[in-house]
């Protein structure tokens, strides 16, 4: 069974000058101009770049219902997988820098998501846990390129599932799996130990009330 997760994860994210003009009660005022305004400085801010996932797919068509759950059936996709481990405390950190990671190595090896990022819970424990970190792809590499160690070619999780949607600031996600958790003992639903996060949003703000993500969890 999934236990809540005891911590959440979190991210921490002119002057004007007034000019005198002495003039001499003897001289009679000279006419002055206006000087023109300053032209604005350009803008120092940089435009947000499209992130590279912006319109992929998901693993199943079709947007959840945040009050309602689906049993769905995950399709078997390629993909590129970072494992790796992380505190509770800075764990959204970690995975956003594990797909950053991800995205990087595809770039090298000329290759391009297919889907959107996965996090695969694989344990979980009082201080933090381990992660299989995703990313689609079309196909693997007939010839596997040289990877670091922590990666490798794998496919994302196959087979029936639960499918639940949290909506709101990732830092809320605790309540969603309460409801996870309330709706696999009323139903007497045993659960792998894994669970999969599928991000329908880039995480860049995880305070953003419309983030939304997909849960997924399966039946032994």
């Amino acid at each position: 069974m999934i236990a809540t997760r005891r911590l959440s994860f979190c991210v921490v994210t002119a002057m004007t000058a007034t000019t005198s003009i002495g003039v001499s009660a003897q001289t009679p005022p000279a006419t002055l101009t206006q000087p023109a305004p300053p032209a604005p400085a350009p803008s120092t801010v940089p435009t947000p770049a499209t992130p590279a996932t912006a319109g992929l797919p998901t693993l199943v068509p079709g947007v959840g219902d945040i009050s309602d759950v689906d049993e769905v059936v995950l399709p078997e996709k390629p993909s590129l997988v970072l494992s790796g481990s992380a505190k509770w405390e800075g764990g959204l950190a970690t995975l956003r820098a594990a797909f950053v990671r991800i995205n990087a190595e595809l770039a090298k090896d000329g290759l391009a998501p297919a889907g959107r990022p996965i996090s695969v819970f694989t344990q979980t424990g009082d201080d933090g846990f381990k992660f299989d970190a995703m990313v689609p792809i079309t196909a693997a590499p007939a010839t596997s390129p040289t990877l670091p160690p922590e990666m490798r070619f794998a496919t994302t999780p196959s087979g029936k599932a639960y499918r639940f949607v949290h909506k709101g600031p990732y830092d809320d996600i605790d309540t969603t799996y309460e409801t996870v958790t309330a709706y696999l003992d009323a139903k007497d639903i045993v659960a792998k130990d894994a669970f999969v996060e599928e991000y329908i949003d880039d995480i860049t703000d995880p305070g953003d009330p419309n983030l939304a993500i997909n849960i997924f969890v399966q039946p032994k």
